[in-house]
């Protein structure tokens, strides 16, 4: 007994020696501390945003590929993997300089080319920042496959995928989004809201897509010389829907995560991305309901993701309430922008040009009209001026580029190949080898067992599509 009581002297002893060697916490240490726990906490939400934006390029090539048919599907999860894979390299190289780099005339950055502004030693912050803003980038490139579908040369688009990434996308985010680095971009100097990219990173891409389809023309069989529009049927819509969701959970980190710190204000930006989403998909819904009279499934899985597209810009400036309104007239403008796309014969398989060009300028205008502070006419010109300097920057630019690579490589594939589908003439592959696929829209197009008439060839059936379009 006695022996225990020595031990626990000794180590009361010791324990007050190794106090009595330590600081006294101050109130600088404890604040010290306590930025260090907050510094941790905004890396660590930045980079698992940056994971669930990645995840989209998931959501997007379901989406595409369900939207589309079967005998393209594996040329376009190959879009989508040079997307990513391409733009990042992109993006590490000249991208993200040219949009966070320092920039003295306020257009585009000229620093921090292949990550130069992070030291051994240093700080890594730019890191964590270049992680989340590279899957924006990728982003802003996916939107574009979607509207070129079908018809596009894989090394046309690939060119593209390089030139978005690494001008079109960053110039235009330099001049929002500078100053959130070393930069200090024009258009953010005017007071333009646009949190997490309904105009920086939607319309863009969607203002691309645009030009990119007006360029291409529309996929043989879409349009009658009489201006009649033949539905082409995507051949999987389950694997699109999924495809909704998961751009739906991604765009929990898109939004929330532009924060890029673990605060409370992600809260509101959660709860308003979803509010939105949901009305949009309803209105969507009820909108096609009235006008096709059944609840038609592709809308009404775009009006979700217009929902998300007009919540985007304004999802840390306005209320749960004006978050419903956003994205209910998103849910409905996305489908009349769809029916004028098509009645101006630009085809647009899965609906992009609508859902982020047109949603994306209409949540750019709505951050303005339903702004939490109050709206003014300044705010509002501001909206304007960003809406209109997107597409004069974006679609001149990209129709030129596109129209560059039609006139040099080739931009689209020959009308047999065409018909016969991008996986096995671009890729040699097949995504569904040990089915047989109907290809709607091209008739007299055989793609199964048998021997292929006159009618079933491939030129054959091209000259007769061509002749109807």
């Amino acid at each position: 007994m006695k022996k225990l009581g020595m031990i626990l002297v000794y180590m009361v002893l010791s324990v007050t020696a190794a106090w009595a060697g330590d600081d006294a916490p101050t109130i600088a240490s404890n604040k010290t501390a306590i930025d260090l726990v907050q510094s941790h906490a905004d890396y660590v939400w930045t980079l698992v945003a940056a994971v669930l934006v990645f995840f989209m390029q998931a959501g997007f090539a379901m989406v595409e590929a369900g939207f589309t048919r079967a005998k393209n599907a594996v040329n376009i999860m190959m879009k989508n993997l040079m997307d990513f894979s391409m733009g990042s390299l992109v993006f590490f190289a000249v991208g993200f300089g040219l949009m966070f780099g320092t920039s003295k005339t306020g257009f585009f950055g000229t620093s921090d080319f292949f990550l130069s502004g992070f030291k051994i030693g240093g700080d890594p912050w730019i890191l964590a920042f270049w992680m989340f803003q590279a899957v924006f980038a990728a982003t802003a490139a996916t939107i574009v496959s979607g509207a070129m579908a079908e018809r596009t040369k894989f090394s046309g688009y690939l060119l593209y995928s390089v030139f978005i990434t690494g001008l079109i996308y960053p110039v235009f985010g330099s001049w929002a989004w500078g100053s959130l680095l070393n930069g200090s971009g024009w258009l953010e100097g005017l007071g333009f809201i646009d949190f997490a990219g309904s105009t920086v990173v939607h319309s863009v891409g969607g203002w691309a897509a645009l030009a990119g389809a007006m360029v291409l023309g529309p996929r043989l069989g879409k349009y009658t010389k009489e201006g009649r529009v033949k539905p082409i049927l995507g051949h999987n819509i389950p694997l699109a829907a999924v495809g909704v969701f998961i751009l739906w959970l991604g765009w929990f980190g898109f939004n929330p995560g532009s924060t890029t710190a673990a605060t409370k204000d992600i809260a509101m930006i959660f709860v308003n991305t979803n509010l939105a989403a949901a009305a949009g998909a309803v209105l969507a819904m009820i909108v096609s309901w009235m006008k096709f009279g059944k609840p038609e499934v592709g809308m009404s899985l775009n009006g979700a993701l217009a929902g998300l597209v007009g919540i985007t810009a304004g999802c840390a400036n306005v209320t749960p309430g004006s978050s419903i309104i956003i994205g209910a007239v998103a849910g409905v403008l996305v489908i009349f922008s769809v029916l004028f796309f098509d009645k101006i014969r630009i085809d647009d398989p899965v609906g992009a040009i609508s859902v982020h060009g047109v949603c994306g300028a209409w949540g750019t205008l709505a951050a303005g009209i339903f702004n939490i502070e109050g709206m003014t006419l300044g705010i509002l010109s501001v909206q304007v001026i960003g809406i209109v300097a997107c597409f004069a920057w974006t679609f001149p630019v990209a129709y030129l580029l596109f129209k560059l690579i039609d006139a040099t490589i080739g931009l689209r594939v020959s009308a047999e190949e065409e018909l016969e589908g991008l996986d096995a003439t671009e890729h040699g592959g097949n995504a569904y080898p040990d089915f047989t696929t109907i290809n709607h829209g091209s008739p007299g197009v055989s793609t199964g067992p048998g021997s292929p008439s006159k009618a079933a060839s491939p030129s054959f059936a091209a000259k007769g599509l061509a002749s109807q379009s």
